[in-house]
């Protein structure tokens, strides 16, 4: 007998279907010589730090760095701490006994780092010694699976994917545990969850919030002219100048009002391609489905999951945006069934060939970028159309001609003013014609240098210079991708894809660790840091755990790993002395950290006294903890600002906060009724009933 092992039990109810394995048991499928099995996610992880002997956060047991790694089933937390979770040991121990009778095992977990590990875990925590060969397919489909089982590989190819999700395993447990442990010792108060990508992850967040809430605003001042153009149309130049203050604007504004004409010093024409949109990969899928509809990163990544084990997409934790040749063969297929959708059905051409921009094998990683399989879309949520619409529009867009415009800049001078204006005329629309997003066409009349122009009207308009918007999903994904670098060009941005923070599959998760656990929220698109996130990284802004260049380079040095170019035991040390450096560097943060009497009791509890930290005033009865942080809509409350706050439950109204959208607004500080503060309004006011005060 040969025991497959797949990641989901939906997965393993295909596979089983094309082996014939269709009697159900307890745990797995059997027939046709096959046992088909699964896992639900990682069954076996990293024990805790209770499974080497060290229990609670104690200064003395840091750094903990074990010697080698305890497996253990993936546990649940308990109000006595961590047990295993009962359903997972069940599974592992249906596992065990198929892995010990088959004559090979197969493995069909997710083709990629995590299934890999998801794998590899398993294997070891049960010991077991059985042969294993690798089931590696990008799409679910039939054929897909069926030609996968005749090309199995064995499982050796991928030791080197296998040690470098090891490798990240054990440096998130290290870093993340000693990091959180030692900053929470320093606190003296709470639990400070510190991890390797999620602390520069946040560290971008607050970094953007800041510079766009210190940003002053400055007027400026430009100049306009028009002039008829073809047709009657009307061509409006602009000052090629924006002034900082109006008199010097107005005064030339006046000259080139009572000036009768304009000179055309400059008539530049050429030719320019827009090339197609390579094709998606999920971070970039993840960011336009945040720009476009709203979707969040993790929602996307589930939708394109579903979609994927539904047979209608590859594989969706790709990086890459290529297909190779091979692949290539197929598209003119697969662009046909697109093209029988009532949505695409006059947007495939035919008869014309396949552009070849997204196809390069050297460019291909573990798994080629997002296609369509050829199923058909049935049924599906609005939101799961939507995906996967997207994937199958970004195909026809790749594979469409190039876009052609004659563009023509003009620079003319009136008064000593300096005009220009600029307009394109669409010679073949290729790509664009696809969601017919091209702008309104503007076309410039045959001006050559030396001619003379009428101006019909002359204007000044007033603008304000803006600060950079906060950061949305789609901005912190791309942000990730290039290690904190503002890259625009979709080729420059995919080469920098080794250097970035997270992978494809978990940037995701990091994302929404983040959220829940209280260190930033969503403010309609825009991600904005809470309190707590903005008194986090004020400790570890300048330390090597926000870095977000330091993590990057850890990544580049994972894929090396996987390639076979950098030892996994390299990569431990370099790890292992980095969590001593920070450990000290965290637990040296307990004078910023330090601690005094507020002088007033908790309000919560009764019996806990409220102390003073440097961004949290904390109630030191354990058992309560209650923590008022002093951060509020941008401003600080001062020491007898929070005493107002304790004793009275509110505070006098107070001046100088500002809202989300940057506006200035006057408000109380109040408890509500679970001693959570919130704002009340002068016009509320007189109706408020404060849950803090005293009687």
């Amino acid at each position: 007998m040969k025991t497959i092992i797949a990641e989901k039990p939906s997965v393993a109810r295909e596979i089983a279907r094309i082996v014939g394995a269709t009697k159900r048991e307890e745990g797995y499928f059997e027939g046709g010589g096959y046992a088909v099995t699964w896992a639900f996610g990682h069954l076996v992880q990293l024990a805790m730090p209770d499974g080497y002997g060290v229990r609670g956060f104690v200064r003395d047991n840091l750094p903990i760095i074990p010697d080698t790694f305890t497996l253990v089933p993936r546990q649940v937390r308990t109000e006595k701490g961590y047990k295993p979770d009962s359903g997972v040991v069940s599974q592992i121990k249906v596992i065990k006994r198929l892995f010990d009778t088959s004559e090979h095992i197969i493995v069909a977990t997710d083709a990629g780092r995590e299934g890999e590990l998801i794998f590899r875990y398993l294997y070891h925590y049960t010991g077991c010694t059985t042969p294993f060969v690798r089931l590696w397919i990008s799409s679910l489909t039939d054929k897909a699976i069926r030609e996968g089982l005749r090309k199995l590989e064995d499982g050796s190819k991928y030791d080197n994917l296998y040690l470098a999700a090891k490798a990240r395993s054990e440096s998130d447990w290290l870093v993340g545990i000693n990091g959180t442990q030692a900053l929470s010792i320093a606190a003296g108060h709470g639990t400070y969850s510190v991890g390797r990508v999620q602390t520069p992850t946040l560290a971008m967040v607050c970094e953007r919030y800041w510079e766009n809430r210190r940003f002053t605003s400055e007027a400026f001042w430009q100049l306009h002219i028009a002039t008829d153009g073809c047709d009657g149309e009307v061509v409006k130049f602009s000052s090629s100048e924006k002034w900082k203050e109006k008199e010097p604007a107005m005064e030339l504004y006046n000259k080139v009002k009572a000036a009768g004409c304009a000179t055309v010093t400059k008539a530049e024409r050429k030719e320019k391609t827009e090339e197609t949109p390579l094709l998606y990969d999920l971070t970039t899928l993840q960011k336009e489905a945040n720009a476009k509809h709203g979707f969040t990163a993790e929602q996307t990544l589930e939708i394109a999951q579903k979609l994927y084990e539904k047979k209608l997409i590859t594989y969706p934790r790709t990086g890459s945006r290529y297909i190779p040749e091979d692949v290539f063969a197929e598209i003119p297929k697969l662009l046909a069934f697109i093209g029988t959708q009532p949505e695409w059905k006059d947007k495939v051409r035919a008869k014309a060939a396949p552009t070849r921009r997204s196809v390069d094998d050297g460019k291909v990683t573990d798994h080629h970028a997002l296609l369509v399989t050829g199923e058909k879309p049935l049924f599906l949520s609005k939101e799961d159309n939507t995906i996967y619409q997207m994937i199958a529009g970004r195909m026809v867009e790749a594979f469409s001609e190039k876009c052609v415009k004659d563009v023509t800049t003009v620079t003319a001078e009136c008064a000593g003013v300096e005009f220009t204006v600029k307009g394109s005329v669409v010679k073949q629309t290729g790509w664009r014609a696809v969601y017919g997003e091209e702008k309104e066409e503007i076309t410039i009349p045959g001006w050559q240098e030396g001619d003379t122009l009428t101006p019909k009207g002359t204007s000044i308009t007033e603008g304000k210079t803006k600060p950079k918007p906060l950061h949305t999903e789609a901005t912190l994904l791309s942000a990730m991708e290039t290690a904190g670098k503002e890259i625009e060009d979709d080729a420059l941005r995919q080469a920098m894809k080794d250097c970035g923070i997270g992978t494809p599959a978990t940037r995701a998760s990091i994302i929404e660790t983040l959220f829940k656990r209280g260190y930033m929220e969503r403010c309609k698109k825009s991600l904005v840091p809470t309190e707590k996130g903005l008194a986090l990284n004020s400790v570890v802004k300048t330390m090597r755990i926000a870095d977000v260049a330091m993590t990057g380079e850890w990544e580049k040095e994972l894929a090396r790993i996987e390639r076979g170019e950098l030892s996994d035991d390299t990569f431990r040390k370099e790890i292992e002395a980095y969590t001593r450096e920070i450990t000290s560097e965290l637990i040296s943060c307990d004078k910023l950290f330090g601690s005094r009497d507020s002088g007033c009791a908790c309000p919560k509890c009764g019996t806990g006294r409220m102390r003073f930290y440097g961004k949290v005033v904390r109630c030191d009865n354990t058992e309560c903890g209650l923590p008022v942080f002093r951060l509020k809509a941008g401003r600080t409350l001062s020491d007898d600002e929070i005493k107002d706050l304790l004793t009275e439950g509110h505070t006098k109204l107070l001046k100088g906060f500002k809202s989300k959208q940057g506006k200035s607004f006057d408000a109380v500080v109040a408890f509500d009724g679970e001693y959570n503060t919130t704002f009340v309004f002068p016009e509320a006011k007189k109706d408020k009933k404060f849950s803090g005060r005293k009687k």
